[in-house]
């Protein structure tokens, strides 16, 4: 229990570290670009622009944090703040490579997994890009501009995100019609709901409909022992 504990208060003192320095990185580049080039933004435009947008990102943190931690684990969680890309990449690894562990979520054996692998797919990320963006850097440039390739990179996410959902919808699809049933509604009410907001709705409605399910099995499974003791006692 010690271990355990010594192991998590590590964790998160340095995940803390590296998430207010990797903030502190990315406040930096506009203030320096500011000052090299001696051009500062109106406070008063960006007031209002913080006023506007604050609200929207403060929500949409909350829910992240409550919706990630439970799947990825502290570890997880605070490489995929760092490195980005957490709904497309990040959570998929992390839930991918538990599934082929054979480890849960939530537990010791999941958090290290889920950890392994996302630090793995943040330098392959890292790797893949860099030789991306120096091979075939013209090469994307001319297929972004030919409407024919544009929108094939429109339905790259969905595609992947097809693939990955169709195996989990498949072995579980008693689970999967409640948030997919959610998320087009939520979609076709406000069609420019964030990322975030839209997991933790359909993640919410897995939750209902997994109890309701299993509320559903128990019921079931407790009028079975009734009807068998009482026919042992009419026996």
């Amino acid at each position: 229990m010690s271990k355990n504990k010594d192991y998590f208060d590590r964790v998160h003192i340095w995940g803390a570290v590296w998430n207010y320095a990797a903030l502190f990185m990315m406040l930096s580049v506009p203030v320096c670009m500011s000052l090299v080039i001696n051009s500062w933004p109106s406070l008063g435009i960006m007031g209002k622009v913080v006023a506007t947008l604050a609200p929207l990102y403060w929500v949409t943190g909350i829910i992240e944090v409550v919706t990630y931690v439970p799947m990825l684990g502290a570890g997880g969680t605070y490489l995929s703040f760092v490195t980005g890309n957490i709904s497309n990449l990040k959570l998929p690894c992390g839930l991918n490579a538990m599934e082929n562990a054979k480890v849960r979520p939530n537990t010791e054996e999941g958090e290290v997994i889920s950890t392994i692998s996302i630090a793995v797919s943040s330098l392959t990320t890292t790797v893949v890009i860099a030789v991306g963006v120096i091979a075939f850097a013209k090469v994307f440039s001319m297929a972004g501009n030919n409407p024919t390739f544009a929108a094939a990179f429109n339905n790259v996410l969905p595609a992947l995100f097809g693939a990955l959902g169709a195996s989990y919808f498949a072995k579980h699809w008693k689970l999967g019609i409640a948030p997919i049933i959610c998320g087009v509604i939520v979609l076709f009410i406000s069609p420019a709901t964030g990322v975030g907001v839209l997991m933790f709705v359909t993640i919410v409605a897995s939750l209902v409909a997994a109890l309701i399910i299993y509320k559903g099995l128990w019921y079931d499974d407790f009028k079975n022992m009734k009807k068998a003791k009482k026919e042992k006692q009419a026996e």
